[in-house]
């Protein structure tokens, strides 16, 4: 829901690129952590689904990372959820996905990083790769600032700049395109972060490491960047149109059930909003880690289990039996759980060979293909999380499959981009590969305390 806010601006940048794979996500969160260390308050965001990049954001500021998602939540959403995330910040960095104007395919510019810079009415700075060309970055410029007349692009900083002369030749060429140059950022190993199959290692799994990189990008930043012009660029942003957006929403009667929600290095994929919203229909929200804990936290009366990286604890998930007993039994009640993606894994019988929970019938295993994309889809039976009709939309990145990849009772209907069925919707159980933004679907929260509730 919304509520009424203040006219006051966030004060706000848009940090994009041409393409993937130029550094925005160094020097978005190396402006975050600069910025963080100069005594201002920072509200990270991220353009798009990625549940990684907002982890770092996170470890950069201190404020949690939010996702700003015109597909999942609707553009009408935007800027509610900007200014709730936003509250009490004094300058907010947006760091976008892909290129500038990549968006859902087949749908124009929707939930693009061009499309939520436009809703949000804040300029744009352009991270572009220098490393291999000097004055066609002027053409380059040029043609994403005048691409869409709506989108400011109000400034440009090169990255991967070779040299001092390297720098001077772009700078010249970028002379009479009319974009400034806000900064120019030499190559440095010190500062990547490493990758695997589906992105960036998550904070959570390397946190000293990340600690250190995210340092090293912020001095980086400090060196190469004007933060003076980019502070002054961020304040001339004009108001966001629209109230904030709120949580809020009627508590279940009597006794708050605990729901327990997963975390720990092996499911680190989850939004915000979410324990926002289970709070605000009266739940109390406790974590317990897979790898670690032994039971379920006490007077346990709904389980959320979301996305993740299962597969890379497999071993150790495996060898904690009286955890997966303890699901086990507690799906055998007929309690509700509600599973995306990792979550799915660790109800299979197994993973990779390995025994999991048992709570489905379905076997998984790692898969070379990786499995990407919006989704719009359909409740096809009636479950703690949602109703049989509800219409959403989502989102899978997966490399695994589960066989079979639905149950007697599927989870989902697909509808778009193609027509499946999907995940399983046994007893209290809902599982299913669709990672789901709770924000943008009303009353899937609530339905779930509600069941909670009730248990």
């Amino acid at each position: 829901m919304v509520t009424s806010a203040s006219t006051t601006s966030v004060p706000r940048l848009v940090i994009a690129a041409p393409a993937s794979g130029t550094g925005k996500t160094t020097v978005a969160t190396g402006l975050m952590r600069a910025f963080a260390d100069a005594g201002l308050a920072v509200s990270p965001h991220k353009v798009g689904p990625d549940y990684i990049d907002p982890g770092y954001h996170a470890l950069a500021t201190g404020r949690p990372g939010r996702n700003l998602d015109a597909f999942l939540c609707g553009p009408e959403r935007i800027g509610p959820l900007f200014l709730h995330g936003a509250a009490g910040a004094q300058l907010a960095v947006i760091e976008g996905v892909m290129g500038l104007f990549d968006g859902a395919s087949g749908r124009g510019e929707l939930a693009s990083t061009a499309h939520v810079a436009k809703l949000l009415r804040a300029p744009v700075v352009l991270v572009v790769d220098a490393s291999s060309q000097s004055r066609s970055v002027a053409a380059l410029v040029h043609g994403f600032a005048s691409w869409d007349p709506e989108v400011r692009v109000a400034g440009v900083i090169l990255n991967k700049v070779g040299s001092d002369r390297h720098e001077a030749l772009l700078r010249e060429a970028l002379g009479g395109a009319g974009v400034p140059v806000l900064g120019a950022l030499r190559r440095a190993a010190d500062v990547d972060t490493p990758s695997r199959h589906l992105g960036l290692v998550p904070v959570a799994e390397r946190r000293a490491e990340a600690l250190d990189a995210v340092a090293a990008q912020a001095a980086r930043v400090r060196e190469g960047c004007d933060l003076d012009a980019l502070l002054a660029l961020a304040r001339s942003a004009p108001p966001v149109p629209g109230p904030a957006w709120s949580p809020e929403a009627e508590p279940v009667p009597g006794p708050r059930p605990v729901i327990a929600v997963a975390g720990g290095p092996a499911f680190t994929f989850s939004y915000a909003e979410h324990t926002e919203l289970l709070t605000a229909a009266g739940a109390d929200v406790v974590p317990f880690d897979p790898l670690r804990d032994e039971k379920l936290p006490p007077d346990t009366a709904g389980l959320v289990i979301g996305g993740g990286f299962p597969e890379m604890y497999a071993p150790e998930l495996s060898a904690n039996e009286p955890l997966r007993e303890a699901v086990s039994a507690f799906a055998a009640t007929g309690g509700p759980v509600a599973a995306e993606c990792a979550g799915l894994l660790y109800l299979s019988r197994s993973l990779d060979g390995r025994p999991m929970c048992g709570v489905l019938p379905g076997e998984a295993r790692m898969s070379p293909r990786l499995t990407l994309g919006y989704r719009e889809a359909v409740a096809l039976s009636d479950t703690p999380l949602a109703a049989a009709g509800t219409r959403l939309r989502g989102h899978e990145f997966h490399r695994t499959v589960v066989e079979p990849g639905a149950g007697p009772a599927p989870a989902w209907g697909f509808t778009a981009p193609e027509r499946r069925v999907e995940g399983y919707a046994a007893g209290g159980v809902h599982a299913s590969y669709l990672h789901v933004h709770w924000a943008g679907a009303p009353g899937l929260a609530a339905r779930l305390v509600r069941a909670a509730a009730r248990a």
